[in-house]
């Protein structure tokens, strides 16, 4: 059994922060300097993880190969699975004629761009969050915002920035779940003070991309719409977090931002020209026509829902076939501080064919071509058509997976993390960016949870701060790591058919948001553990 060592250069943390630091630079580098397409960046980026794992690291060869593709297979089920059946959904529609009806009748609602993103984006999109995850709100939202008149980056930028909101109690609420399940601390707590950590971003995540579609002016003039979103969207996630559980606080919350967006649009209007760039030309529809229009992502969420009952899941979690991935599973030993007692890390790879959320989009799809009447031919063409727009998209997401797997094993995560655990006094500030470079890494709250959860409870004991602050700090700060993790940024792409030249344009943007929304989440946290303790207990 090989044994980490997370200070391998001159024993000193430092130094070797910097060396595991390098397949990180490397991946920024190429693409938000060089420009490059992001599966040449994410290739590249796993190139530098082999060589500071085998040269830095001295993990053994065959345990790096077992730690790549582990972590391949992974991205392309059940992450790569779920992609690529919300893309397939979204062609359907597309040539069925279905997305024409809905466009319109996104249209006849209201023509401000900045209200069909609150729409779209923020309010149906974390409805799909809390249902499925896994990238679906972002395929679904930004090919509606593109049919709607949206440029494809500002497009993908408004749904990747809107995603941060519902991140940490999607599907079901996994992430909070997953993170209870790690730390030991009891599920209610969890996910009461994740409610109380979330709802003030939640609050202002409309306002901002509202900004960011139609600038001051368009925030001003949207202002009563972006104000009944926020507020009904944060209290309802805050009242359900700390009230019922984890479950249902991204579903709830989304349901009522739309269903309040709704009814105000009922008896106000915003003035003419806020972020409406060209005024779009809406045809009424019959009742009959738009339900027909819209029910292949009601059949996308009733399968999702269904999929995630705990009868239905455990029926479904029988047919899952579980092993110990070969060559890596109880082959790495970790240490303290990482974990509580020196131990070795299990490898388990869940083949989930048939219980994965990736296969209830599936049927959603086969339902959704059933309904509209497609020849079976037809269906297929499409099916084709999304593979090949989905190749390089799913080569990306394997990449960066199998990355994060080798830095995960080979112990250079865990040398990030403990850097930043090193600032005592300014750790509450740093201690969401251990989930923010989590997210990054694995494109997963869950993931980023069950890499940091108890580095973050073990430091909080240390430092004589609350554990269940530290822990839910990491799962919101991962939510805003969502928007810069590689596997969005492709699936973004993928879905608005954007130039491979633009990937690198888009990373740019949203980095800079991350950025900010990131250093507000650490100030958040910092007045919770210092100012009003009593708040998060």
């Amino acid at each position: 059994m090989w044994s980490q060592d997370y200070s391998p250069v001159a024993g000193s943390l430092g130094w070797s922060a910097l060396a595991a630091s390098l397949p990180l630079v490397v991946l920024f580098y190429l693409l938000a300097v060089k420009r490059k397409p992001a599966w040449i960046s994410a290739v590249a980026s796993l190139g530098a993880g082999v060589l500071v794992a085998a040269f830095v690291y001295r993990m053994p060869p065959v345990t790096i190969l077992a730690a790549a593709t582990c972590g391949a297979a992974f991205g392309l089920l059940p992450i790569g699975w779920i992609t690529f059946s919300a893309i397939l959904l979204y062609r359907l529609t597309v040539e069925t004629g279905q997305f024409e009806t809905i466009k319109t009748t996104l249209a006849r609602l209201t023509t401000d761009r900045c209200v069909q993103a609150l729409l779209v984006a923020f309010a149906f999109g974390a409805f799909l969050e809390g249902a499925a995850g896994g990238g679906v709100p972002v395929a679904v939202g930004a090919a509606i915002l593109m049919g709607l008149g949206f440029n494809p980056l500002q497009a993908a930028s408004v749904c990747l920035l809107a995603n941060t909101a519902p991140v940490a109690f999607a599907a079901i609420g996994t992430p909070t779940i997953t993170l209870a399940l790690i730390t030991g601390l009891p599920l209610h707590l969890v996910s009461g003070v994740t409610g109380r950590v979330c709802a003030p971003l939640s609050l202002c995540v409309p306002a901002y991309m509202t900004v960011l579609v139609g600038g001051r002016r368009g925030l001003r003039q949207t202002f009563p719409a972006v104000l009944v979103s926020g507020v009904s969207f944060a209290g309802v996630q805050l009242a359900v977090s700390n009230l019922i559980g984890p479950q249902t606080a991204a579903l709830l919350s989304s349901v009522a931002a739309m269903a309040c967006l709704v009814l105000l649009l009922q008896v106000w209007r915003p003035r003419s020209g806020s972020g409406d760039g060209v005024p779009q030309t809406a045809r009424a529809h019959g009742n009959a026509v738009i339900w027909r229009a819209w029910l292949p992502y009601m059949l996308l969420a009733a399968c999702v829902l269904i999929w995630g009952l705990p009868p239905v899941r455990a029926l479904l979690a029988k047919t899952s076939f579980v092993f110990g991935w070969p060559g890596l599973d109880g082959q790495v030993l970790r240490h303290v501080p990482v974990v509580a007692v020196p131990e070795p890390y299990p490898a388990r790879y869940q083949l989930e064919w048939l219980a994965c959320a990736g296969t209830a989009s599936m049927l959603a799809c086969l339902l959704a071509a059933a309904f509209a009447r497609m020849p079976a031919r037809k269906f297929g063409w499409v099916f084709r058509q999304t593979t090949r727009q989905m190749a390089l998209p799913l080569l990306t997401i394997a990449s960066v997976l199998g990355l994060a797997f080798v830095m995960n094993y080979s112990g250079a995560t865990a040398t990030l993390g403990l850097t930043l655990a090193a600032t005592a006094g300014l750790f509450p500030f740093f201690s969401p960016m251990l989930g923010w470079v989590g997210v990054f890494l694995t494109g997963s709250d869950t993931s980023s949870n069950a890499l940091f959860g108890n580095l973050q409870v073990v430091t909080a004991g240390r430092l004589g701060l609350s554990p269940v602050l530290m822990a839910v700090a990491n799962s919101v700060g991962g939510a805003v790591g969502k928007m810069i993790s590689i596997q969005s940024i492709a699936i973004a792409v993928a879905a608005t058919g954007m130039k491979t030249s633009q990937e690198a344009e888009l990373f740019r943007s949203t980095f800079r948001h991350s950025v900010i929304l990131i250093c507000a989440v650490g100030l958040l946290t910092v007045f919770y553990a210092y100012i009003e303790p009593g708040w998060v207990r």
